[in-house]
C-alpha cells in the first residue's frame, strides 16, 4: 500500500542551516531549485526575509510585516538548482554574523504561466505534483477570481506587493470569509470582504479585502493543496500539559511545522534541521528575534504526527484552538521505497 505520493518529499520542500560569513555564501542541498524562500537569523533579532522567483531575486519582503516588497541586489544572489546564494554585506539577510535557516519550496520555476480561469488574469508557477502554486495579479476593487493553478486549494498566503498591508492567511479548517495575518498576533478577522466562496478546483473567489482585492493594488499569493503523506493543513485543540501535551496526526513524519493560536498569539516555526529536534527549538514568524530553546515551546516530531511538549500559550493552552501547516515525508510512497525515520 502506498502511503503518499511523493516518494522523496526534499524534492519539493526542505530546511537548510548555515553559518553566516559576510560574503557570497552557497546554500546546498536543498535537492531542487526554490521558488519560495524564507530565511531568518537563529542568533541574531531580525525578522524573516521572504523571496520568491515570480518577483525575481532581487524582490523580497523584509520580514514579515505590513510593508511592502523592496528591491536590492545585496540579498540572495540566485536561485540555484540545489538551493540559493546569499550575498554578504547586508546584515537584514543573515549572512554577516551567527547562524541562520532557510525554508525552501518548489514550484514551477521560471516566470510562470498566463492563466485565465478567474476573472482576473494572474501569472502563475505550479507544481501540482507536490500541491504549490504562486501567482501574482492586480486587484480591482469588486468580486473577483484569479486561478491558482492547482486542483484545489487548501491553504492560502497572499500579500499586498505595493502598498502596506497585512498578510492574509487562510487554511481550510477556517470559514471562507474568516482569515489569520501571518505578520501579528491578532485572532480570526471574519468578514464578507476576504473570500465570498470557498476556492474550488481552478480558482480563488475573492472579496474586496486590500489585502488580497484592492483596486489597482498588487500581489503575491502562495497556494497549497494537500497530499496524502506530504503535506497537511488542520487544527487542534490543546490540553495545556507541560509534558505530556496535545499529539497532533498527520500521517507522515513531519518536517515542518507552522503553528497559530486563533484567538491570538505568535507564529511558530519548528523544523527538523535545527539542534533541539526532539524537543525542537522554535522561531516566531512575526517577530525580529532569535531561536526559542525554553521547554515552554518544546515539540516532537514523530513518525506519523507532532506532538506538544510544552504549554506555551502559542501552541498548547488548554482547550484552545489552534491551526497549523505541516509538511513532511510518510515512511512508504508510490516507489513502495521505505524512507528513513529520523
Amino acid at each position: 500500500m502506498a502511503y503518499t505520493t511523493i516518494n522523496k518529499s526534499s524534492l519539493h520542500m526542505n530546511t537548510v542551516t548555515y553559518v553566516a560569513n559576510g560574503s557570497t555564501n552557497a546554500q546546498t542541498g536543498v535537492g531542487f531549485q526554490p521558488d519560495w524562500i524564507i530565511t531568518k537569523s537563529r542568533t541574531s533579532a531580525y525578522g524573516a526575509n521572504v523571496y520568491n522567483s515570480l518577483s525575481g531575486v532581487t524582490k523580497f519582503f523584509n520580514g514579515i510585516t505590513t510593508g511592502v516588497i523592496g528591491s536590492s541586489t545585496d540579498k540572495i544572489a540566485s536561485f540555484d538548482s540545489d538551493g540559493f546564494t546569499l550575498k554578504g554585506g547586508d546584515n537584514s539577510n543573515y549572512n554577516s554574523g551567527g547562524t541562520g535557516v532557510g525554508w525552501s519550496w518548489k514550484a514551477n520555476g521560471g516566470s510562470g504561466a498566463s492563466n485565465t480561469n478567474g476573472t482576473i488574469t494572474s501569472t502563475v508557477s505550479a507544481n501540482t505534483t507536490a500541491g504549490m502554486s504562486i501567482a501574482t495579479w492586480s486587484g480591482t476593487g469588486s468580486n473577483a477570481s484569479i486561478g491558482h493553478g492547482l486542483g484545489g486549494v487548501d491553504c492560502m498566503i497572499i500579500k499586498n506587493t505595493n502598498t502596506s498591508r497585512d498578510w492574509y492567511f487562510w487554511q481550510k479548517t477556517m470559514a471562507y470569509n474568516t482569515r489569520l495575518e501571518l505578520n501579528n498576533t491578532e485572532a480570526f478577522t471574519t468578514n464578507t470582504d476576504n473570500m465570498t466562496a470557498l476556492p474550488d478546483a481552478t480558482k480563488i473567489n475573492m472579496g474586496v479585502s486590500t489585502q488580497n482585492n484592492g483596486s489597482s493594488q498588487d500581489y503575491v499569493g502562495f497556494f497549497f493543496q494537500e497530499k496524502k503523506g506530504y503535506n497537511k493543513f488542520g487544527s487542534y485543540k490543546g490540553n495545556g500539559n507541560s509534558s505530556n501535551g496535545t499529539f497532533v496526526y498527520t500521517g507522515f513524519a513531519p518536517t515542518f511545522v507552522l503553528i497559530k493560536n486563533v484567538t491570538g498569539d505568535q507564529w511558530l516555526i519548528k523544523d527538523n534541521k535545527r539542534p533541539g529536534y526532539n524537543p525542537n527549538n522554535t522561531l516566531y514568524a512575526n517577530l525580529n528575534n532569535t531561536e526559542d530553546t525554553s521547554s515552554s515551546v518544546y515539540t516532537d516530531f514523530l513518525s506519523n504526527g507532532f506532538k506538544l511538549r510544552g504549554n506555551y500559550g502559542g501552541q498548547n493552552t488548554s482547550n484552545v484552538e489552534y491551526v497549523y501547516m505541516a509538511f513532511g515525508q510518510s515512511i512508504v510512497g508510490t516507489n513502495n521505497v521505505p524512507n528513513n525515520a529520523r
